[in-house]
């Protein structure tokens, strides 16, 4: 799954994703439909690299989309993760005035692709940001410089940077 022929998506993990929270006032609506998108790019089979709630979530998107998750001959990779959850006083963790260089430095990483950068994260750093980056970190291993990032989604609701990637 390393070569530059790889086709990649990220997407948050955030529960509001799941068909459950999904309402007449969606409050995630754009975010939906960039999930939705990008997971529609990968293909029928999709390898996914999430964890906890973001295994839910990606499994719902997968399931949408009419994908099959695998773990071999996949068509894409599916990785969840988000940036820092502390950019306002109203975020999860509350304002961190270190949250915003912390998602620049990780969306310059992401977009360029970085991949030495990428797999190299600060975990330290990340938790105390209350960033979702195990995923993330192993992009680090399926992207190189070769790849080409689009970006669907970048935003940072309810004070949580996320981010909708594809990479071909």
């Amino acid at each position: 799954m390393s070569s530059p022929r790889t086709n990649a998506a990220l997407v948050p993990g955030v529960p509001a994703l799941l068909p459950s929270y999904a309402s007449l006032d969606d409050p995630v609506a754009d975010l939906r439909a960039a999930c939705g998108a990008a997971v529609a790019g990968l293909g029928p089979r999709v390898a996914l690299l999430a964890s906890g709630s973001g295994l839910r979530v990606a499994r719902s998107l997968l399931a949408e989309t009419g994908s099959e998750e695998v773990t071999a001959d996949a068509t894409g990779v599916l990785v969840v993760g988000n940036g820092s959850a502390k950019r306002s006083l109203k975020a999860p963790g509350h304002l961190d005035e270190r949250a915003e260089v912390f998602d620049d430095d990780l969306r310059r990483a992401l977009l360029a692709p970085l991949p030495v950068a990428l797999a190299t994260l600060d975990q330290q750093l990340a938790e105390e940001m209350w960033a979702d980056v195990a995923g993330i970190r192993r992009l680090g291993e399926l992207l190189t410089p070769a790849h080409t990032a689009e970006v669907l989604y970048d935003a940072a609701p309810f004070g949580v940077q996320y981010w909708v990637v594809r990479w071909a």
